[in-house]
């Protein structure tokens, strides 16, 4: 199965694979040459370039994601990380503010212009730190003072059940069991919290070489397991996204679809066994759907069946060597779906 992912048309891919899967060393000579490969690929120069021109700290850290993904290493790597840094507040967020990467929200018919005060403002997205502090993990500064910093802030603004809650505004407070503001379609089930917003922040934690294995993390992906969410159409959504074929995007739900690829990833990272019933029942499921010739094929861009096969070969060695089983059981109903329009 290697030796189909050794024939991608990416340096990055036969790169990871060589050394993540393969266990090849730096030293060795198709390695390097690989290695060269990436820092020179056009994809790769791309979100370099886009980076340097971009304020917002939310696209910025999505980007060093991207690029972590890709295996790029070169100087632009901390000069972005420095960026998203220089916006970080004193308690370790980052400011609630429009990403100014994304367009302006269309106004709908009988709602206020723009510019004028609305009686209600955020105190808190957790969306706005998740993303910058992703971005800086992926990029190896996980346990910058800076970043530990982050980390702090996402375990106070954790909710009594341990997940996390999308919002809350300034008038509104925060209870310590639920804001109240997150919708139906992104709450979990069971659990206080917005579904999107802990994903997020599970992924932060799952980069971290000593909290990706604390209680904070585990509780999280305890939650995300419980969602008995089976769409095959949104499997490897995230690595469609990092490897630049879908769209990032999203403020409040960034994170909302949910991927079994991207579940067990982080399930993985965060030491979970494949004991684990859930975590057993998700790799059998996805071991059904396995190609005749050992390849998943990805629902919308067949191209990126080598990178989905690769992730999930990944996340299938790292449950080799977990322990962890955690204590929450499956659902026998999904989560409810968008609510009926009225008009």
């Amino acid at each position: 199965m290697n030796a189909l992912l050794f024939g991608d048309p990416s340096p990055s891919l036969r790169w990871r694979a060589a050394v993540e899967l393969d266990g090849a060393g730096e030293e060795d000579e198709e390695v390097r040459a690989w290695r060269d490969d990436i820092d020179a690929n056009p994809a790769v120069r791309v979100l370099v370039e886009r980076i340097k021109t971009t304020r917002s700290p939310q696209a910025m850290g999505y980007l060093l994601c991207r690029l972590a993904y890709l295996g790029y290493r070169g100087p632009g790597l901390a000069s972005a990380v420095e960026a998203v840094f220089a916006d970080q507040q004193p308690d370790g967020s980052w400011p609630v503010g429009r990403d100014d990467d994304q367009p302006p929200p269309k106004r709908r018919r009988g709602q206020a212009p723009a510019g004028l005060p609305r009686a209600e403002s955020y105190r808190m997205v957790t969306s706005q730190t998740v993303l910058p502090l992703r971005g800086i993990a992926a990029a190896g500064y996980a346990t910058d003072p800076r970043a530990e910093r982050a980390y702090e802030w996402l375990l106070r603004e954790r909710l009594n059940d341990g997940s996390w809650t999308g919002s809350h505004k300034a008038d509104h407070g925060l209870d310590g069991r639920s804001s109240g503001e997150d919708p139906e379609y992104r709450k979990l089930n069971p659990g206080d919290g917005c579904r999107a917003s802990t994903t997020g922040a599970v992924a932060c934690f799952a980069l971290h070489p000593e909290r990706s294995h604390s209680e904070a993390a585990r509780v999280g992906v305890d939650h995300l397991l419980s969602q008995n969410i089976r769409r095959d159409a949104s499997l490897g959504w995230e690595v469609s996204r990092l490897v630049g074929l879908e769209r990032a995007s999203g403020r409040f739900t960034f994170y909302v679809i949910h991927d079994l690829v991207f579940m067990l990833d982080l399930a993985s990272r965060c030491g979970f066994s494949a004991d684990d019933p859930r975590v057993g029942e998700l790799v059998n499921y996805l071991e059904r759907m396995r190609g005749p010739y050992g390849l998943w094929e990805h629902p919308a861009h067949p191209q990126l069946s080598r990178w989905l096969t690769f992730d999930i070969e990944c996340s299938l060695r790292r449950l080799a060597d977990g322990d962890w089983i955690g204590s929450e059981g499956p659902l026998s109903r999904t989560p409810a779906g968008r609510p009926r329009r009225r008009y």
